[in-house]
């Protein structure tokens, strides 16, 4: 009697200390928010204005912070998208493979289309020029065919390598001694400029991703040595994110002391949350739902309804990676073919990150607005591109989002150091689009489940039903823990 009293009271402080533990990282997050803008707002109200010697003082951590995140870009990057790929194995299951592929691209961009009309509408960042932000943002003269055709030029790198490091780009030149020259007169040159050419690594891993499908046993081998070097680049993104407390305590901290009005600032970022949010919810409960719908016949609402435990995992971890047990478990529940389960899932992910690509749209088009920089349909296809390309590279644990807006900011030449604006927010939204991708991983197996019940009929068990070897270990850890 006395074990069952003691195991009994026990029970409340072992589940305070699991969920302490879960969420450590989101409260020493707001920790290092609150405890920079406290530090920033004494600094700035405590003496005369702060030189630009003074403020990269006290940036110095955070830069050091976001010199660690732009390193994981590219094997992150590669490593992800080439190994998801490589692990549909479309000679078996080629129309379950191309089913799950086209819903997830369908929603991905239709985040980011959504995202980009609802900043363009809201207009969250429009207001007063933000003239003491330090940093230096890029702009160019060229035509928006230019913007389109570089676009599909940086498709096609002509050198692998260089691409981890430059993208082309058009520039035109003024006529000499001429004045009112149209644009289409300008001399036409190019050059390669410093920055990451996600589109050539996403085109090129995807690729090689497919190629190493086709290849069967003899390209088991490559594959798993992607798998071991995305699983890699998991570990250490993981090891960078917790030092981000304390980079976003000293990156918020120089931030607040660049900024002439922080009230203002303030209120543009509660619009910025608030167009973030309602695109979010449109999405996943509308969107998503009238794919579902229009695909299954059937409403979403019941499915979404009996997720709630996935939709909470989700939520409290901010980490789709570490939700599929509980995911692949409920929708076994569901009664969905574990063949399909266990195949859509774990691609899903990896590669589909519809709340991400939407928040990071709404991002870049939010921060030009607050520097008041004008965008053309060309860099607004570019955002679109990037964003979408972005959240296929972005890895399924808490705010690693962090690491490919750096690439969204740089494609529409926009400083780096701007992802500390809406760092503020990030760890909250950071929950909410997981939830969102999560939910929307979980409706498109449905969905899968629904158009592949011939085909499952006369596919080999033993094929489809394999699991990943890193879904094993993440089903073995949740056991453990229950």
């Amino acid at each position: 009697m006395s074990n069952t009293l003691s195991n009994g009271g026990s029970r409340p402080t072992s589940r305070w200390k699991r969920f302490l533990k879960s969420n450590l990282l989101t409260f020493l997050t707001v920790i290092g928010v609150f405890g920079g803008t406290t530090l920033g707002l004494m600094l700035k109200n405590s003496s005369d204005p702060w030189t630009q010697r003074e403020v990269m003082y006290i940036q110095y951590p955070g830069d050091l912070f976001l010199r660690m995140l732009k390193c994981l870009i590219v094997p992150l990057l590669v490593s992800s998208i080439t190994s998801a790929i490589g692990s549909l194995d479309l000679s078996m299951s080629k129309k379950i493979a191309f089913r799950a592929i086209i819903y997830y691209f369908t929603t991905t961009i239709c985040a980011v289309v959504l995202g980009i009309i609802l900043v363009s509408t809201i207009r969250p960042g429009s207001g007063k020029e933000m003239g003491s932000m330090k940093g230096k943002a890029t702009t160019r003269v060229v035509l928006t065919a230019d913007t389109l055709l570089d676009l599909i030029r940086n498709l096609f790198p002509p050198n692998i390598i260089q691409a981890t490091m430059f993208q082309y780009r058009t520039i035109l030149v003024a006529p000499e001694n001429t004045t009112d020259v149209p644009l289409t007169s300008y001399k036409i040159t190019n050059e390669f400029t410093e920055g990451t050419n996600v589109l050539g690594l996403v085109m090129f891993s995807i690729v090689l991703g497919a190629c190493i499908g086709k290849m069967r046993e003899a390209g088991k081998p490559l594959q798993r040595l992607f798998e071991t070097l995305s699983e890699a680049m998991m570990i250490i993104t993981s090891w960078v994110i917790w030092i981000s407390p304390i980079g976003v305590f000293f990156l918020v901290a120089a931030k607040l002391l660049e900024m002439a009005s922080f009230m203002e600032v303030l209120g543009q970022l509660g619009w910025y949350f608030v167009t973030v949010m309602i695109g979010l919810i449109l999405h996943g409960f509308g969107t998503i739902s009238v794919i579902f719908f229009l695909t299954t016949r059937k409403l979403s609402f019941p499915y979404i309804a009996k997720m709630s435990q996935v939709l909470a995992t989700a939520f409290g971890t901010g980490s789709s990676s570490a939700t599929m047990p509980i995911t692949i478990r409920c929708l076994d529940s569901m009664g969905i073919d574990p063949r399909v389960t266990r195949f859509v899932i774990p691609v899903g992910a990896t590669i589909n990150m519809d709340g991400t690509a939407l928040y990071e749209a709404v991002a870049a088009l939010f921060i030009a607005q607050l520097r008041q920089i004008p965008l053309s349909f060309g860099h607004i296809v570019a955002v679109s591109v990037t964003a979408t390309a972005a959240s296929i590279g972005a890895a399924g644990i808490p705010q690693a989002g962090l690491i490919t807006m750096v690439m969204v900011l740089d494609t529409v030449g926009l400083p780096a150091e701007d992802v500390t604006i809406i760092i503020a927010v990030d760890w909250l939204l950071d929950r909410f689009r997981t939830t969102i991708n999560v939910m929307c991983d979980a409706l498109g197996t449905i969905l899968v489940n629904a158009l592949s019940k011939n085909d499952l009929a006369n596919a080999p068990h033993e094929v489809l039903d394999a699991e990943p070897h890193e879904l094993v270990e993440l089903r073995q850890d949740c056991n453990e823990k229950e």
